[in-house]
């Protein structure tokens, strides 16, 4: 195709969406963006439209620059920024991002679309950081477009701490860096590699997806942090026995053979095939290998105390904005604890917090259905430990959501808040062994998240690699979470959803 007829079908393009009226730009804009970008991936008009979108952006100014300058960083991000045609193009017009910069607010959609977009030019970096120095940028935004820019040092390497900002975990104290880098050392270079990309790409994926959103639209609203007790102000937690289990002894069984268990003395044992299972810190570990790993089980306890912290006061608000489309805050932390407090309805029985993480939603269940009748339940050391930190009379269980450790019919009710995107691949057998475990009229409320119909939406998201999600980050299709309720003999009650947020309460029928 040449560059003749190339221009005047993206020239005709531009002009529908620089002349369309605001309850169209987004349609407009969908339909520039299809002609030249499918999925990651450039089409063949994409290289010769560069120098019409960057002369547009010039033109259009705030009244739809934002949308075009998103549009610039998802060209250059779709090849190699340092030898790709298409992104060198992109880079041409790095004199005309900046001046534009200059001139926008902090925190405006053209802001945040030029920041997405000046993330994909490491050559300039020094250049673009001095600009935003400059313009006196919130630390984290700083810090994110900061780590776009940067190479990899394979001699020291960072890893694995960029979301919600590298800022955030700045704040690590010495001892949770030797434990980084201790197993960074451990990886082969290719793996090394391999991280930092995924690294840079959630990073540019935040950006994106914030920007795109504000384009929109309007500038987001400040997420919610610190609504957790700080790290340093939480006693190291206590030391419990099995009474605090044993109160909820005919619910719980063995992994290995579904056995019951024995509370007794110091220890729990499964009374048919005598296996062991260690309580420490006040942690059972219900894991099937625990009896072989009680020793590692001890030293994951300690692996990074302060994860739980970091995850409940900045990751979870910001994963909430990202995973929920929730830049303008449609979900709050209030509505969610009242939503909790409203369609949590117990029958008899323990009320299990499946993957519970760090405690700032079992609080609220335990406000609501008091400590008495709770169970923590959570794969991951650190974030039981934090929990425990916070709530030391609720009983904490590690063991898999795929295979509870409860009997048939035990369970007065769980809650799984923003929880089941972390397992995807295993989402459904959770759910049907939550099935397995309520009781007739129990119910089973939960929050998570669908994948956004909006192609851009889905990519940006879809850029985010997180533990688990190496991959990229997987949400669900809503239409299977019905299907996989439905087999679990789970009816639902209430449904909800703003953004791609899915909130339900179903219940094992009477």
């Amino acid at each position: 195709m040449t560059t003749s007829l190339v221009q005047p079908a993206v020239a005709d393009l531009l002009h529908a969406f620089a002349d369309a009226p605001p309850e169209r730009r987004d349609e407009e804009f969908r339909r520039l963006v299809d002609a030249l970008w499918h999925d990651g991936a450039l089409t063949d008009l994409a290289l010769p439209a560069v120098p019409l979108l960057v002369e547009t952006l010039e033109r259009i100014g705030d009244d739809g620059g934002a949308h075009l300058a998103v549009l610039l960083g998802m060209l250059a991000e779709a090849e190699d920024p340092t030898d790709g045609e298409v992104a060198a193009a992109v880079r041409q017009g790095l004199d005309l991002y900046l001046e534009l910069w200059a001139g926008s607010a902090n925190g405006q959609p053209l802001s945040l679309a030029l920041a997405y977009l000046l993330g994909h030019f490491p050559e300039d970096r020094e250049r673009v950081l001095a600009a935003a120095e400059g313009r006196g940028l919130d630390v984290y935004d700083l810090s994110k477009l900061d780590r776009a820019l940067q190479r990899l040092d394979p001699d020291n390497p960072v890893l694995g701490r960029v979301f919600p900002s590298p800022a955030v975990w700045a704040l690590m104290d010495e001892a949770e860096r030797d434990f980084d880098n201790s197993w960074i050392k451990r990886l082969p270079a290719e793996q090394i590699t391999r991280n930092w990309n995924n690294d840079t790409q959630t990073v540019l994926g935040n950006l994106g997806a914030m920007a795109y959103w504000a384009a929109g639209n309007g500038a987001p609203t400040p997420v919610e942090v610190g609504t957790v007790p700080p790290r340093d102000t939480l006693p190291p937690p206590p030391e419990a026995g099995v009474d605090l289990f044993a109160r909820h002894a005919e619910a719980f069984r063995c992994p290995h053979c579904r056995g019951p268990l024995a509370f007794e003395g110091d220890g729990v044992r499964c009374a048919d095939c005598s296996a062991s299972y260690p309580i420490a810190s006040g942690i059972l570990n219900l894991t099937e290998d625990a009896e072989r790993n009680a020793g590692d089980f001890l030293y994951k306890l300690a692996e990074v105390p302060s994860m739980g912290h970091f995850y409940e006061a900045y990751a979870r608000p910001n994963f909430l904005r990202l995973a929920g489309s929730n830049w303008g805050a449609a979900v709050t932390p209030a509505d969610e604890d009242a939503y909790i407090a409203e369609h949590v309805r117990p029958v008899d029985g323990p009320v299990l917090d499946l993957a519970a993480g760090a405690g700032r939603w079992t609080e609220t269940l335990m406000n609501a259905v008091g400590a008495e009748r709770l169970i923590a339940l959570d794969m991951y050391p650190p974030m039981l430990t934090a929990l425990r930190r916070r709530l030391p009379q609720v009983p904490a269980v590690m063991a898999n959501a795929r295979s509870l450790p409860f009997g048939d019919a035990t369970l007065g009710a769980v809650m799984c808040w923003n929880a089941l995107q972390a397992f995807p691949d295993h989402a459904a057998e959770a759910i049907a062994d939550v099935g397995r475990c309520l009781r007739p009229g129990g119910t089973f409320t939960f929050l998570t998240f669908r994948t956004p119909s909006d192609p851009i939406a889905r990519y940006f998201q879809s850029r985010h690699f997180f533990p688990g999600h190496q991959g990229g980050l997987e949400l669900f299709d809503l239409d299977d979470i019905k299907a996989w309720l439905a087999a679990a003999g789970l009816t639902i009650r209430d449904e909800r959803g703003p953004g791609t947020f899915v909130i339900i309460t179903a219940e094992r029928p009477s």
